[in-house]
């Protein structure tokens, strides 16, 4: 993908898997700093039974690839990865765009506290930690996080002491 090149967001379909879970498995790995000790056609499997059952997917295209995805339900953000390399182009903030456009008002997320480079982008995008735990199938402490569109236009309105809205 191109620097300035259009990034469109497509519904989810199941061509788009191949390309999808490695850039997810690529994208995790490099966030959290560790490498994913799943076969593959497992993560596939988790992706088909629970992310995409749970969840609508919706995936970022930049040129003839996939740049990206995010998964959300109407209260929570489940997923939402770039591909490496791609990062600070404003597809995440897309994607991320789409997931409050699609909730109910709010939404919530967790993440790994290692990640902070997904901690500042969440925190930038009006988010706010609420709990700090514990993730024991990756053994890691995680962040949970809460944004909602009144707290966040509050935010806007009263942001450096001046009426943004």
């Amino acid at each position: 993908m191109k620097p300035g090149e259009p990034v469109v967001l497509y519904e989810y379909r199941d061509h788009w898997l191949a390309e999808l879970v490695p850039v997810w498995r690529a994208s995790f790995e490099a966030g959290v700093g560790i490498t994913d000790p799943h076969p593959i056609a497992e993560q596939r499997q988790y992706f088909l039974e629970r992310v995409l059952a749970e969840n609508t997917v919706r995936v970022a295209v930049g040129g003839d690839q996939l740049v990206g995805f995010v998964a959300a339900s109407r209260e929570s953000l489940s997923q939402l990865y770039v591909r490496v390399g791609l990062q600070r182009r404003g597809i995440g903030s897309q994607l991320l765009a789409w997931a409050k456009a699609y909730s109910s008002g709010g939404l919530w997320l967790c993440t790994f506290a290692r990640n902070s480079g997904a901690c500042a982008f969440y925190e930038k995008s009006g988010f706010v930690p609420l709990a700090w735990g514990f993730e024991p199938t990756w053994q890691l402490e995680d962040v949970t996080y809460q944004w909602s569109a009144q707290g966040f236009a509050r935010q806007l309105r009263t942001h450096e002491g001046r009426r943004v809205l």
